[in-house]
């Protein structure tokens, strides 16, 4: 029988819980938050990264030039990465992810994003060009944000088809971990890549980072507490009694993740807006926020948290109950409220309970990840209001697909489209939300912030 506890017993693999299944490694499809985390991190590279003040730097474009009239970019990338199958990294990798990502078949969630771009072009192996159709303010985030994919593994699956490619339960990547195995539902497991380049940052210091998922959060702490696990993101109210354990520790660190009521205006009773601005007038974000949040978050009055580049200053909604009545005229609309999981739903009742004081007559509806996604995200939109978080960008592309998502056409500019957030009220916000992260202290190194939890997981360490 072996020694140590769990944790001693797993030397330097790391394993870090997610709530769901990744939905797909594959980035040109993917919007699960910590998929992407993954994608960019772990598995694959993105052709430049921020640091930790947000500034774009170099990654597997090595450096970049602009034309004068800002619509050419020039992109020279690293000629030392190699596929985790022994094929060079090439400018053609970076043309096909391009592509395929500007293709509507493909699906990408941030295609409108790529809306500017008019031509990829591939001088050399080493050399890619984009050519906008209007002068870029700055570097796009939208590169920072899409990991590159092998075009010699996918360029013969079609663009409609991707999301069902082979690659995506096998992927081939190039990043500082390579791909172990996949169980549906159970774990991704991925091992060190002893030969990820220097000037990329070299190997990562761990030697196997394994996502492990565990959708029932009282499993998870118990996890977490029996070192079965190494990092688990927890529920607030749990913050104090994880604290107590003097093997664990509790990180807490900020998002651009806002929490709200999505709306779907095609259906009633959500096409009136009254019936939207009499939801967002009955929330009670403060009571969310101290009695569901334990105070790890702030009440949110638009999709953009203070403070992020671009924010637009919102004016704070008052709740006001008459007011919500009178706007609902005496009607009880039956609505239902779509949510991802399977256990109590504590905010969902929050939300029930403030809505059927003004006169909604509202029913919870929980579902998993796969079926939540297909419902809100698919062709026929089938949701009335759907209880999400929304995760966000720093160049806020985000923005227009989510007011697309709720059936309302989206204009270009940021700062129009958080404006129709505020009046056309397609989206009652709730709230803004803070990561909060148990952790083994074993694990060193570890720093969490607005890029991700993974974003420095190459450094992270298991003390001997």
């Amino acid at each position: 029988m072996g020694c140590g506890s769990a944790a001693e017993r797993r030397g330097s693999t790391v394993l870090f819980a997610s709530g769901a299944d990744l939905q797909s490694i594959n980035p040109l499809v993917t919007i699960h938050p910590l998929a992407k985390q993954v994608q960019r991190y772990v598995l694959l590279t993105t052709l430049a990264r921020y640091d930790s003040t947000l500034v774009p730097q170099p990654y597997l474009a090595r450096r970049w030039d602009w034309s004068e009239d800002k619509r050419r970019l020039t992109l020279h990338l690293t000629t030392t990465l190699a596929w985790h199958d022994g094929a060079p990294t090439t400018a053609e990798d970076v043309r096909f992810t391009l592509e395929a990502a500007r293709d509507p078949l493909t699906g990408y969630p941030r295609m409108t994003d790529l809306g500017g771009v008019e031509r990829v072009l591939t001088p050399d192996d080493s050399t890619a060009v984009l050519e906008f159709s209007r002068p870029q303010r700055s570097f796009p985030d939208v590169l920072t944000d899409l990991a590159i994919v092998p075009a010699h593994h996918l360029e013969t699956v079609p663009h409609d088809r991707l999301r069902q490619a082979q690659w995506n339960q096998q992927p081939v990547g190039n990043g500082p971990f390579k791909f172990v195995s996949y169980e549906p539902n159970r774990r991704w497991v991925f091992a060190a890549n002893s030969e990820f380049p220097d000037e990329l940052g070299g190997p990562p210091r761990l030697s196997r980072f394994i996502v492990v998922v565990v959708d029932e959060p009282t499993t998870k702490l118990a996890a977490l507490t029996a070192e079965e696990l190494d990092f688990a993101g927890i529920q607030p109210a749990h913050a104090a009694f994880v604290r107590r354990d003097r093997r664990l520790d509790v990180l807490d660190y900020p998002l651009l993740f806002t929490y709200g009521v999505v709306f779907n205006i095609r259906r009633t009773p959500f096409d009136d807006r009254s019936a939207r601005l009499a939801v967002s007038l009955s929330l009670d974000r403060q009571e969310i926020v101290d009695g569901y949040l334990y105070g790890f978050g702030s009440a949110a009055f638009g999709p953009v948290p203070p403070g992020v580049p671009g924010a637009a200053p919102l004016p704070p909604v008052s709740m006001d109950r008459d007011s919500a009545r009178r706007l609902l005229g005496g009607r009880e609309p039956d609505i239902e409220l779509l949510t991802v999981g399977s256990g109590e739903a504590a905010l969902e009742q929050m939300i029930q309970a403030q809505l059927e004081q003004v006169g909604f007559d509202v029913r919870i509806r929980q579902v998993e990840l796969s079926a939540f996604l297909d419902r809100v995200y698919g062709r026929q939109h089938d949701f009335q209001a759907a209880v999400m978080g929304i995760p966000g960008d720093l160049a806020l592309g985000y923005l227009g697909p989510l007011l697309e998502l709720t059936g309302m056409t989206a204009p270009a500019d940021p700062d129009t489209v958080q404006a129709v957030f505020r009046d056309d009220v397609p989206v009652a916000f709730v709230y803004y939300a803070r990561g909060v992260q148990g952790s083994n202290r074993r694990v060193r190194g570890v720093k969490m912030d607005l890029r991700g939890e993974l974003s420095a997981v190459t450094e992270w360490w298991v003390e001997p």
